[in-house]
Formats: structure tokens, sequence, C-alpha cells
């Protein structure tokens, strides 16, 4: 037996712990031809009595060495509230065990967030491949074991650990929304996340007592039940039916449940909101500044839901220029410790799915009484700058006003404006869509020339002024991080119909760059004054990061200095904004740099190099805001003579910003991965109405890495990534080339080449794996192209799956100047 010494020498080594043969067979660096024949040998070893069984499956010495921390555990039940049973208290891990959080990938193997402990950075993920996660699901909180050594990663990007699940301290939910159906008598359920790779098995949905009772293909909501044993079925039971699998209604329902996101709102919180009046009220104006008369408005995306922000514009005697940044103040209408305000707090922000939005507000509120919508009366707060006659800001002020917003722009509108001549041509410009916006606001056809001529004077001299501050804050290191996105637009019956690329234009710039500067304005305010309030805070990357980063793009040939200097970061991300492979690699980036959150603490702002940064902008969609507004009253009544209301009481300390920063953090988590789903969702559904189509669609698509067995494809409007299979590329045989990027056919010489563009039609849609087949367009009878699925990220290191995020459209049709920034929906109010 060519295995027995190695393998006793490894097994009475002190630190053993009994271990697959899976596991066994990596310890002794064995490939996989020789793992037949190791498991041989094993079994013969074990049948011998040599070696014995322990936990099933993991390999030890008779008496073993175990350590009593890989012994049998009990795995908690789920947590109240998700499931049955109770809610365990974490544990502290056992002997050289480490506690953390389990995140799935489509395959089924794992990474596990460490439990940061103390200040130092955060530890390193440990990965787990699928035969040691034991019976944790996606999310959960485990107790792993680290095995000792580190390996290769497979991105070539450094080294990582691994590890496997002993035991699961909390349940992350003890329910799953999914896809029923049935095999010969048995009914079971396939989850719609497809991290949870496990199918569940139920009962006869005819004796629950749902109604109407769900029939095979319905969505429904299923409680688990207690998963102990790797080796058992999951079983759980039906509890909700959502409707129809794939039906608009379903999938949002689904995403609702899953989420955790409650359209409704409470019989007291709608009490509280019917008392409000339904328009600004005379005596609401005392202590304000009135802007009714002096221009201001709106620029927004053509499917914007509320209305939080206003830019008015005065020409001073002495030829300065004030802008003012007015944003609805919502305090004035939603105060501490209500219903109304305990709700807004427990959402911490709305949650903008596609086609509709889960508000943080009512209606009432969000697209009503606090929405700055076009040619009504609207109480706000207001940050005044004032640039010199060379567009240089001088000074500032803060102020509550009441405004009247004179028109309602689109971005593409206000595009038009600042480039456009023609007045023919912007009158030409449609409305958005009523089904698809809070307000849509008059039609550019309806103003008489005096009104454009107005406009389009307003809009540039604000641009003039923006583009001033833009080049100053980059030139002062602000990261371009902008990354282009897919808008997906839905019809009347809430399909998606159409796809829009989303370019970060210079209307979208005007806007970002006045509430970058207010958001800082209100920041520097706070800090200078020691008031308690809660800062948008993002921190340093790590250095080691920024290492495995430079090694990983010099495989790619890309040659950078030292990334932790921000002057290098600035010169990658120019290489980057014109290479073949820039968006994937700026992906790359993003991921190493670390991610902004919410804090009581001015710690600043990476990423736009910016000292002091918070949020002010978006107290309508963001709780964060509302907060800072009642901090910024605080500094009216305390420092600017605003007279403080009855029983005025500030109520808020240095601590309690901590606890409320890191609550709003994980909320803006949860609804930043609920916005990602619906547009993985919609996308899908896209893809499959296309094949419906008597004329079939091609999309533009580009090849983005190429590999021995594909290609790995783009398409450049959608952004969709997909996968080309040598198998399907039926008119030649194909090989790569030696350089590594391209593949050749044999007979024909025909090229498939990295960077290369080619149309592909949809061939077929898979929407439970999340699977999109193409193929060539115009090919004729040719294979089709699979893309791959939407979760899973790239088995390439230089083609990882983006994580797409849901931003409002804005996309303008450029009749001029070209833009070389783009941005997503919050980078105007980051």
């Amino acid at each position: 037996m060519k295995f027995r010494e190695p393998l006793l020498e490894l097994l009475r080594q002190p630190g053993y712990r009994p271990a697959t043969i899976l596991d066994l067979s990596r310890a002794l660096g064995l490939n996989k031809k020789l793992r037949p024949q190791l498991a041989h040998e094993i079994r013969t070893l074990l049948s011998k009595g040599e070696f014995t069984l322990v936990n099933g499956d993991r390999i030890a010495l008779p008496g073993g060495r175990a350590s009593s921390s890989v012994g049998k555990r009990e795995v908690f039940h789920p947590r109240s509230g998700a499931g049955s049973g109770s809610t365990p208290k974490a544990e502290a891990p056992s002997g050289d065990a480490h506690l953390g959080k389990i995140n799935f990938r489509a395959g089924g193997s794992a990474y596990v967030v460490l439990a940061k402990s103390g200040t130092g950075p955060a530890p390193d993920s440990i990965q787990i491949f699928p035969d040691d996660t034991g019976v944790a699901f996606h999310g959960d909180t485990v107790e792993i074991y680290i095995n000792p050594g580190i390996r290769q990663r497979r991105d070539g990007r450094g080294t990582e650990q691994t590890g496997r699940v002993l035991r699961v301290i909390e349940r992350a939910r003890g329910t799953i929304v999914g896809n029923l159906q049935k095999i010969r008598n048995s009914y079971y359920v396939k989850p719609d996340d497809p991290r949870m790779f496990h199918e569940v098995v139920v009962g006869d949905p005819a004796l629950t007592k749902i109604e109407p009772t769900p029939a095979i293909g319905d969505k429904v909501v299923v409680r688990l039940a207690d998963w102990t044993k790797r080796s058992q079925l999951i079983q759980g039971e039906i509890i909700e039916r959502l409707g129809k699998t794939f039906e608009p209604r379903a999938e949002l329902a689904g995403i609702y449940h899953k989420y955790n996101l409650d359209p409704t709102f409470s019989a007291a919180v709608e009490r509280e909101v019917a008392s409000l009046p339904n328009t600004v009220q005379p005596a609401e104006l005392t202590g304000r500044l009135d802007y009714r008369e002096i221009p201001t408005f709106t620029i927004d995306p053509d499917d914007a839901k509320d209305f939080d922000d206003a830019l008015s514009l005065e020409y001073l005697d002495n030829g300065d220029i004030r802008v003012g940044i007015h944003i609805a103040d919502v305090s004035a209408y939603v105060k501490s410790g209500t219903a109304l305000d305990k709700e807004a707090q427990r959402r911490g922000n709305s949650t903008y799915l596609v086609g509709t939005v889960i508000p943080m507000l009512p209606e009432k509120l969000s697209n009503g009484l606090c929405s700055l919508v076009e040619a009504q009366d609207r109480l706000t707060k207001a940050v005044f700058l004032v640039f010199d006659a060379k567009g240089r800001p001088k000074a500032h002020t803060f102020a509550n006003t009441v405004i009247r917003s004179r028109k309602r722009l689109t971005y593409k509108q206000a595009y038009a404006l600042l480039f456009e001549d023609s007045f023919e041509k912007i009158r030409a410009l449609p409305l958005p869509a009523k089904h698809q916006t809070g307000s849509t606001g008059r039609a550019l056809s309806s103003l008489d020339d005096a009104e454009l001529a107005d406009l389009q004077k307003w809009v540039r001299q604000l641009w003039s002024l923006a583009s001033k501050l833009r080049q100053d804050r980059m030139a002062n290191g602000s990261l371009d991080l902008d990354m282009p996105e897919t808008k997906v637009f839905v019809d009347a019956e809430g399909y998606a119909d159409r796809l829009e690329k989303i370019e970060h234009d210079e209307s979208h710039q005007l806007i970002e760059e006045f509430m970058l500067a207010a958001n800082e304005t209100v920041a520097r305010m706070t800090k200078t004054q020691k008031l308690a309030s809660i800062y948008r805070v993002h921190d340093e990357p790590d250095v080691e990061k920024l290492n495995e980063l430079r090694e990983f793009l010099g495989a790619q040939d890309i040659r950078t200095g030292d990334l932790s200097k921000r002057e290098e970061i600035v010169k990658l991300l120019h290489v980057l904004s014109t290479h073949p492979q820039g968006y994937t690699l700026r992906t790359q980036l993003l991921r190493s740099l670390k991610k902004a959150a919410y804090r009581g603490s001015p710690d600043g702002h990476y990423g736009l190099a910016k000292n002091d940064y918070t949020h002010f902008t978006s107290p309508i969609r963001r709780y964060s805001d509302l907060v800072v507004h009642r901090v910024f009253d605080h500094y009216l009544i305390k420092h600017e003579g605003q007279k403080a209301p009855a029983n005025y009481n500030y109520g808020y300390s240095a601590a309690k910003m901590d606890t409320l920063g890191e609550h709003l953090s994980q909320t803006e988590i949860n609804s930043t991965e609920a916005e990602r789903e619906s547009v993985k969702i919609k996308l899908l559904e896209f893809f499959e109405r296309e094949l419906a189509k008597e004329k079939k669609s091609t999309f533009a698509a580009v090849i983005t890495d190429v590999r021995p067995n594909g290609l790995f494809v783009e398409l450049t409007e959608s952004m969709t990534f997909g996968f080309i299979p040598m198998s399907v590329l039926s008119d030649d045989v194909y090989t790569i080339n030696n350089a590594g990027d391209a593949l050749i056919g044999r007979r024909t010489k025909n090229t498939y080449q990295l960077a290369a563009h080619l149309d592909v039609a949809v061939e077929k849609v898979d929407r439970f794996k999340r699977l999109i087949d193409f193929r060539p367009a115009g090919s004729g009878g040719s294979a089709p192209v699979s893309a791959l699925p939407m979760d899973k990220p790239s088995p390439h290191p230089s083609v990882p799956i983006p994580k797409k995020k849901t931003f409002s459209s804005g996309k303008a049709s450029k009749p001029s100047k070209p833009s070389k920034a783009k941005k997503p929906k919050n980078s105007r109010k980051r």
C-alpha cells in the first residue's frame, strides 16, 4: 500500500483532527486521478481496524485523538420570528475553533467571514469546500475549524486558508421562498436563492389550510424543520402561497419575504399620517426664508418616485452667485418618538425594486407632502453656497426655507438644456411614463420660449459652477469609482420591457456636485460645533488587499505603483477607463476597498477624499439624513437664533449615534441585496420575453476572456455576462492560441479574439438556475451561447460576475459633448 505510511504519519501528528477522504487527499497533495486509489486503501485499512470512522465520514486512528471540539454537537433551532424554535445566544467558540457568518456560492462552496475582535483589521475570510459545510445554510452564524497551512487562491491573488463547519450557532432564517414541485407522490420546494441549493421536502399542499391551495408551479413560503444531519433530507412546511412562479406579483412577494420588506404600515402609523395636513399650512412658514419666487427646480431620473432636493439660483448685486440646495424638511412632520418615527428608524431607508418602491415613509409623505413636486409649496432645509464671479466658493449659510419648484426636469431634459440650442428639439423630448414615476411634471412642449430660455440659462449657469467643483474635487484626489449600470423599465403590468444603460453625464454630475458640497458643508459644521451626529464614512483600504490587487493586475499585464498611495489609485482608474476589461477590473478594485458605512464619528470618506462627510440630502428615503436634519435644527436653535418649539428636547448623544449608525448600515445592506435580487429577476424576465417575440432582437456583446473551454462575453448595453462553451462552436474545431487570448478554428482559421465584438440573440432562459442561452446572431443553425448563472462568480479571475446595483434611470442621448464619467443612482447622494 503506497499511501499507508504517509497516512499514518499524518494521522499521528499532534494537531491532527479527524478528516474526510477528500481532506486527506488534499493534505497529501494528491491529484484527482489518485483519489480513487487513496479511497480504496483507506477502506482497506478501515476493514483491518487500522483506521476508524468518527462523525460519520472522518478518518481517525483507533482510540482516536480527535479533539473534543470535533465531537457530536447539537444544531440550534431556527430563531424565533423566522421560524420555529428559540433564539440561541452566540457562544464562544471552543478550543481553537472560530465564529463567523457563512456565505454560500451557487456551486455549493462557501466562505466564512470571521467575527472581528478588537480594533485591528478584519480577518481574512475562510474558504469552505462543499463537503465541509455541514448542515449550514447561507447566512448562518457557524463555528468552524481552520485547517493548518495555506493554499494558493484559485484566482491567483495571494493565498487563502480553508476550514470546515463544526456546528451551526444560529440560523439566519427559518423560512425559504421557492417553487413547489412534485416527483411521483412526493412534494418538494426548490428554493429561489441559488445559494440555497438543497431542495426541501414538504407534505401534500392539499392538507394545508392555505386558501387557495398551493399548486405545482406556485411560489410558496416554507418553514424549515430542524436539520441536524447532513445525510438527512431537509424537511419543511408550506405556510404561505405567494402566487404563480415568475408572475411579477409573486416574484415581488418573494423578495418582500426574503428581505423582510413590508409595503404596508401599521394602523398606528397610518393614524398619525392621517392627522397631517395635505398641504403646507401658513402657520408652518414662520421663521422660514421664503424662496417661492426665486428660480428653483428639480433634476431627477425618469422614474423617480420621490423628490428630495431642489436647486435655486440668485444673482447678487455684487456679482456673486448664490446657489441654494433645498432638501425636503421631513423632520417638520416626522417627530422623534412617534410611531411614524420609530417605523422609519426600523426600516432605515427606502428600498427601490424594479418598478416599485418600499418606502421608508407612507405615501402621503414620501410622494406627497414632503416630495418637492412641481408648482407646490414645500418646506425645506437649505444650504446656501455663495460663489464669486470666477465661480469660486466663498461663503455658506444654513436656513429653513419654503420653496415652490418651477419645473420637474429629468436628466435627459436637463442634458438637452445644457447642450442643445434648438427649442424645437428640446420640446420634442417625451414625458416619463406615468406608471413609472411619482410626478411627470409639465411637458416641455407646453413651455413658451421665455420659460425655456430661463431654464436653459439657469441649468447652464449651475453646470458652470458644478463643473469647477468637480474639477477641484478630482484634483484633490477624489476617486472616480462610478460604474455604468443597467436600468430595467417595466410596463403597466409590471413586466420588464426595456433595458437602458445609464451613463453618468453632465446632468447627473451637476446635481451630484451640489449634493456632495451640501453634505460636506453640513458635516464640517456638526464636527466644528461638536454636535452629536451621524457621518457617512469610508475607511482607508487594507494595504494587504491592495497588494493582492496589484499582483493580480500584474498578471493581467497592468503595471501599477504602490496602491496605498492615492495618486496610484487615480492613475489606475485612468488606465482602466479605456481597458477592454475595464468594467470587470474596476469591479475587482471596488472589492479591494472597504464599504462605506454610517458612524457616530467624523472619520472621513476615502473615496471622495473628504475629511468631513455626512448624508443630508435624502431624508425621504434615508433615516440617517432625517437624523442629520434634527442636528441641523439643533444648530440653528443653539447658534443662529431659531426659536425652539415648545417642549424641545434634542435627545441625541454620541453613543446613540453610534448605535444608530450600526443599525442603518445593516438596513442599507439589506436593501442593496434586495435591489440586486430584483434586477436579476427582471433581467431574466426581460430575456425570457424576448423569446416570445416573432422578430428576435440582437444584442451587441464583447469577448471579455478566452479559456481553453470557451469564451466569456458581456452584453455591452445590459452588462449581462455570458459564456460561449467550446462545444457550441460547431463550425470547426477550436483551440486556444499560445498567448491565451484567442480561440482559432483549425480548418477555417476563424478567430474569436479577446475584446472582439459579436452580436447574439436569446436562445433559452432557465429562470430557476438563472441561466440565459444565446446564439450568435445571423449564424443560422449554429449552437447557442450559454450565459453564466447570475449569482455565480466567474471561474476565471479576470472575469468576475459583478453584483449589479439597482439604480434609477437617467441616460441622456447626447447630442454633442461626450462624457467620460458614469454614475449609479446613489452617487449623487453618497
